[in-house]
C-alpha cells in the first residue's frame, strides 16, 4: 500500500485524500441521520378527555416521551383526565418530541372555609361559589337579623373561618328569620355610651337610622359620647312604655359630657 501511495504523484495522492474524506464524511452525516431519525415526524394524537393513564400509553407507543405539566383541578370535567396538551393535537413535530400534558386532579384540593357569620344570604351565596364550595341545606331560626347567616354549619356541626375543608362541599347556613309581628318595648338609652347603646340595638334589631350631636357639640370620641335623647321615647305622653317592631328606625343625639334630666327636658321641648 506503502509503495502505491509512493509510486504515484503528489496530486494523484492528494484527489485521493481528498475523495476519500469527502466518502467518510458523507457516510457519517448519512449514518447520523439514520440515528438521529433525520426528517421522521409524527403527528400527535389528540389526548383532550381521556384517562391519563390511557394517554401515557398512546403517546409512548408512537415514540413520544411524556411529562405531565401541570395537575390541577375542576368540577366540570371527568377527575383524572387529560385537560390540556403541548403540542396541540394533529401537529406534526419530530419522533422522541416530549408531549406536555395538564390532568385534572382525582382528588379534590382542600380549600379554606370563608366567614359568612354576620354576612347577608345573597352576598353568602357569592362567597360560596368564589370559594368552590356548594350550599347544603338552609335552617331558619327566629332571631332580628333577618335573611342574614347566623351560623355556618359543615357535616351537623359550626365549622369556624378558615378550616380546611374539601373542595365542592355543601355547608349548612343558619338564617335569621326575623321576629315576626312580636312587639318589643322601646328601650331607654339615655345615659349610655354611643358604643352601649348601639351594642344594645344591634342585639334587639333596632335599626339606627342617625346619630345627631347635641346642640351641634364638637365630638371628637363618638364612641365614648353620651346618649342624651332619643327618638321614638320609651314613654308616651302618659308616662306609659312604648312599643316598636324589630326592624324599625332610632334617632339618637349624643354629648361629650352626660346632660341632666332637666337638660334633656327642655332639648324634647325644643324639637316640638
Amino acid at each position: 500500500m506503502f509503495n502505491f501511495i509512493t509510486k504515484r504523484p503528489l496530486w494523484v495522492n492528494i484527489v485521493a485524500a481528498a475523495i476519500l474524506t469527502f466518502l467518510l464524511v458523507f457516510l457519517f452525516l448519512k449514518m447520523l441521520g439514520w440515528i438521529t431519525k433525520h426528517d421522521a415526524y409524527l403527528q400527535v394524537p389528540d389526548l383532550l378527555g381521556k384517562k391519563t393513564e390511557e394517554a401515557i400509553k398512546i403517546l409512548e407507543k408512537q415514540g413520544f416521551e411524556v411529562q405531565i405539566q401541570d395537575s390541577v383541578f375542576t368540577d366540570t370535567a371527568a377527575r383524572g383526565v387529560v385537560l390540556k396538551q403541548l403540542p396541540d393535537a394533529n401537529a406534526k413535530v419530530k419522533i422522541n418530541r416530549t408531549v406536555f400534558l395538564t390532568v385534572n386532579r382525582v382528588t379534590p384540593p382542600m380549600v379554606d372555609m370563608p366567614k359568612l357569620e354576620d354576612q347577608s344570604l345573597s352576598f353568602a351565596l357569592d362567597i360560596l361559589r368564589r370559594n368552590h364550595l356548594l350550599l347544603g341545606d338552609t335552617i331558619f331560626k327566629t332571631d332580628y337579623r333577618l335573611n342574614t347567616v347566623i351560623e355556618q354549619q359543615y357535616n351537623g356541626v359550626r365549622i369556624p373561618e378558615k378550616a380546611k375543608v374539601q373542595w365542592g362541599s355543601k355547608i349548612t347556613l343558619v338564617i335569621g328569620s326575623g321576629l315576626g309581628n312580636e312587639k318589643i318595648m322601646v328601650p331607654s338609652l339615655i345615659g349610655m355610651t354611643y358604643n352601649e347603646a348601639k351594642a344594645f340595638l344591634e342585639q334587639q334589631g333596632i335599626i339606627l337610622a342617625s346619630v345627631i350631636p347635641y346642640h351641634d357639640a364638637v365630638i371628637r370620641d363618638t364612641a365614648a359620647a353620651f346618649v342624651v335623647q332619643q327618638n321614638p321615647e320609651s314613654l308616651d305622653q302618659e308616662k306609659k312604655p312604648r312599643f316598636m317592631q324589630s326592624g324599625q328606625l332610632m334617632d339618637l343625639w349624643i354629648s361629650p359630657v352626660m346632660i341632666n334630666l332637666t337638660d334633656s327636658l327642655d332639648v324634647k321641648k325644643e324639637n316640638k
